[in-house]
């Protein structure tokens, strides 16, 4: 079966920001006294900004107002955004502006699907803001991954049914959203040893355009 579209997650995938997340976070949270390291922060792959909140507030001594919680959430972005501002069209991960002149040369149509309310500063940054046939992000949506919402949103707006779409994610919860929504998926990254995934891979170096639409 030929697959007409390719729905690549952002963080992970296009360009690397989780030091960037980390970094934010950890701020936060030494600011609140609360114990955060990289294995909690594995936890938060792929998972929408208040829930991660939720997951580092479990070692937290105290209980949060919810008006608290939109706070910190508030103070991590502001920190979040203030160092993917530094981000620059040399932060694109390997192999991935060959895919995707692959495709958009072979007229596969390209989509956006990521849980990150920040999309569009990113792609801005690193020069792709105007390259993808469409995006969808988490101001699109009301549920985050493992929820499909996002991934079927970006194959509407491409007018695309779910299975003809290869989704790429570097999150189990992004493998999950991908397979719930009726489509195909390639793993990379820490993805790459989800057994669930479609294809593996260890990056889109290690791809071509041709495997992802077979």
């Amino acid at each position: 079966m030929e697959r007409r579209a390719i729905i690549f997650d952002l963080d992970g995938v296009i360009v690397s920001t989780d030091n960037c997340h980390y970094q934010a976070w950890k701020k936060l949270a030494d600011e609140e006294g609360i114990y955060f390291d990289e294995e909690i922060n594995q936890r938060l792959r792929g998972v929408s900004r208040m829930d991660s909140l939720e997951i580092i507030l479990e070692r937290a001594n105290r209980n949060y107002s919810i008006a608290e919680k939109n706070e910190m959430a508030e103070r991590k972005n502001n920190y979040y955004r203030d160092l993917i501002r530094k981000l620059t069209p040399d932060h694109i991960l390997p192999g991935v502006m060959r895919v995707l002149n692959g495709l958009k040369n072979n007229e596969i149509k390209i989509a956006i699907g990521s849980s990150s309310k920040n999309t569009s500063l990113i792609l801005e940054k690193i020069g792709l803001d105007d390259f993808f046939d469409a995006v969808a992000d988490g101001n699109d949506i009301a549920k985050s991954k493992p929820d499909p919402e996002v991934f079927l949103i970006a194959a509407e707006k491409l007018g695309v049914p779910p299975e003809k779409c290869l989704v790429v994610e570097d999150a189990n919860a992004g493998v999950e959203a991908a397979l719930t929504g009726g489509m195909a998926v390639l793993g990379v990254g820490a993805a790459a040893n989800n057994k669930k995934a479609t294809l593996k891979a260890p990056d889109l170096a290690a791809v071509s355009w041709e495997e992802l639409v077979k």
